[in-house]
């Protein structure tokens, strides 16, 4: 799945300092946008008609390593 915009733009605050602290300081109102834009999209598409989207899921998911040897 191609990464989304609004990702990639998340991703250049967090990468410098400015936009660590704004991001730090707005952290639940990024958070609350991001899914108010992935909400939109997904209604929109069903408008459409595009078949909704598939998440890519692991055929076998990995464990978690527990720290001790068997």
């Amino acid at each position: 799945m191609p990464m989304p915009k609004l990702a990639t733009l998340i991703g250049g605050l967090l990468l410098s300092r400015g936009g660590r602290r704004v991001a730090g300081r707005h952290a639940g109102k990024l958070a609350l946008a991001t899914l108010a834009y992935e909400l939109w999209r997904k209604r929109q598409d069903e408008r459409a008609g595009v078949p909704p989207r598939q998440e890519q899921s692991q055929s076998h998911p990995r464990q978690r390593w527990s720290g001790r040897r068997r």
